[in-house]
Order: C-alpha cells, then sequence, then structure tokens
C-alpha cells in the first residue's frame, strides 16, 4: 500500500474518534454544570475540557472568560481550533474522500453524510438549542462509521491502519482524560462530600461509557482506585489504556515491515507494562507521572507509525 494512502486511513480513523471523545467530554462537562455547584467548581469543570486538549493558549487568545457557552463553541464549531468537532469530521470526510477507493461505498457515504449533516446542524442552532443531543448525534455517528468500517471493509491493510489509528488516538484520549480528573480531585480534597464524589466519578465512568461496566465488575461504590484500575488495566474494557494498547499491537503485527521492528517493540513493552501491572503500585508511586509517561509513549509511537509507514509529519 502507498504511504500516502495509508496516512489518509489513519487520520480519516483518528479524527473521527478525536470527534467522539470531544463530544462524549463536552456532554459530560454540560450535564455536570445543571447539578447545584459553586462558580469556581463550574468554571473548573469547563477549564479541564480545554487543558485536556492542551489548547489553554488558543483558547485564551479568543476568549476573555471560561464559561460553558465559550468553551463550547470553541470545542464544536470554532473553525480556528483544529481540534474542535467541526474540524475533525471534516478531516475525517477530507481524508476519506482522497482514498475513497480503498473504502467501500456505505464507509464513504457514512463519512460524507456525517459531515453535511453536522453542518446542518450547526446552521439550524443545535449546539444552543439542545448541545446533549447534538453530543448525542455526533458519538451515534462515530459508532455507525465504526460499525460501518467493521462490518463491510475487506480486513486487510487498509482496515488495519483505520483500526491502529483509532486505538491510539483513543489511548491518548481516555489518558488524558484520567489525568486531568484525578488531578482536580486532589486539587480539591479538603473539600469531599459523598454525594458530590458520587456524581463525579459518575460522570468520569459515563464518559467513557464505563458507568454499566464498573458496577458489573466490582459490585460496589465508585472508588476513584477502582476507576483508575478499569480505565488502565482492564483488558476487556473497550476504551482502557490496556485493551488500546492492545488491540493497536495487534494490528500493527499484520502490516509489519522491515523498518517496524523498533515499534513493535516498542507497543508490545508498553502492552506488557498494563497485562502485568498492578493499580496499587501504579498509585504508589504517582499516577500523574505514570500518566505522563504513557501520554509521551503514545506520542512516540506516533511519530514511528509515521516513519514507518506514512508520510512523515514535519
Amino acid at each position: 500500500m502507498l504511504s500516502r494512502t495509508a496516512d489518509h486511513l489513519f487520520w480519516l480513523s483518528r479524527y473521527i474518534e478525536r470527534a467522539e471523545n470531544t463530544a462524549r467530554m463536552l456532554d459530560i462537562a454540560y450535564q455536570t454544570s445543571l447539578q447545584p455547584q459553586s462558580a469556581d467548581q463550574s468554571e473548573q469543570t469547563w477549564r479541564s475540557l480545554v487543558s485536556i486538549s492542551e489548547l489553554n493558549g488558543l483558547y485564551g487568545g479568543k476568549y476573555s472568560a471560561i464559561n460553558g457557552r465559550n468553551v463550547m463553541e470553541f470545542m464544536v464549531a470554532d473553525e480556528g481550533n483544529l481540534s474542535s468537532i467541526f474540524n475533525c469530521l471534516r478531516a475525517a470526510r477530507e481524508n476519506a474522500r482522497a482514498v475513497r477507493g480503498a473504502l467501500t461505498t456505505e464507509v464513504w457515504e457514512t463519512m460524507n453524510q456525517t459531515w453535511l449533516e453536522f453542518r446542518r446542524l450547526l446552521r439550524e442552532g443545535a449546539l444552543t438549542r439542545d448541545p446533549s443531543q447534538l453530543f448525542e448525534w455526533v458519538k451515534y455517528r462515530s459508532h455507525l462509521s465504526r460499525g460501518v468500517t467493521v462490518g463491510t471493509m475487506l480486513q486487510d491493510e487498509a482496515f488495519h491502519f483505520i483500526r491502529i489509528g483509532s486505538f491510539l488516538e483513543r489511548a491518548d484520549n481516555t489518558a488524558r482524560l484520567l489525568d486531568v480528573k484525578f488531578y482536580r480531585q486532589e486539587q480539591s480534597q479538603g473539600e469531599h462530600d459523598a454525594a458530590r464524589d458520587f456524581y463525579y466519578w459518575s460522570a468520569v465512568l459515563r464518559s467513557v461509557s464505563g458507568f454499566e461496566i464498573y458496577r458489573k465488575v466490582y459490585s460496589n461504590v465508585i472508588q476513584p482506585d477502582k476507576v483508575a484500575e478499569l480505565l488502565i488495566l482492564r483488558p476487556d474494557m473497550p476504551r482502557s489504556l490496556s485493551h488500546c494498547v492492545t488491540r493497536m499491537q495487534a494490528n500493527l503485527k499484520r502490516v509489519a515491515n522491515a523498518q517496524s521492528g523498533e515499534t513493535l517493540r516498542r507497543v508490545g513493552r508498553l502492552e506488557a507494562e498494563l497485562a502485568f501491572g498492578r493499580i496499587d503500585e501504579i498509585l504508589a508511586d504517582g499516577l500523574h507521572p505514570f500518566l505522563d509517561g504513557f501520554l509521551a509513549e503514545v506520542a512516540e509511537l506516533g511519530v514511528r507509525i509515521s516513519e514507518d509507514f506514512l508520510v512523515p509529519s514535519a
């Protein structure tokens, strides 16, 4: 397969996954904002979303205050924010258009219709009228895109590059979410309230579709260390770091070439650390250093995948 074709496939899946993850985090922040809370707590909720995507500087250059309306506009519809849902869906569609021959008709039509419908919804004021409904629509379209890809495409190199992009992006986003949420919890340790803690960690779990899974696995009250274990080490949790790295390695093996040996070694080492890790050891050494190291490793893997298979990034 041509490296440019692989590059388009890799990035179209990353952009779709990024749009979905952004919608998930915004929806939880919006639902949380409807709960009784102080102005400082509300601002911190919205500030954390901007921090997750490392967009503090860009946001600060456009808005003087952090609030729900500004952050949602910035993260959903701002054409100047390359990580906004608007730009992610546009980029996914453009990458799909560039490699229509490598996709099934169903995959292309799903990508194209998603972009066209999203623009129509924004023009009709869906973000202002009912943000939560718009976020659910974005998640649904991402699920539909993923399902059509798995259900209609030949599982050849094109399919594997799409899956590699999806799992790499998902691992990155889950780690960022955990890092920001646990840091915020540490900052407010002197303000514990049982009811608020329940809603807080419930929101974290719901943002990764993990609330019902947590109840099934642990059958207990929601505890931060168990949330971390579920989202880091459980290989059967679809959005956990362990699951994402395992699936990424499996797909990388299917497209391995003469120069990808070191990339495979590094992703294999990362998989082993997660497979044999224990949450008490991770927490004892510090969750933030662990997640910081994981994010650095994921970023390095993205660079190496580009160098091994794709059009190298500048």
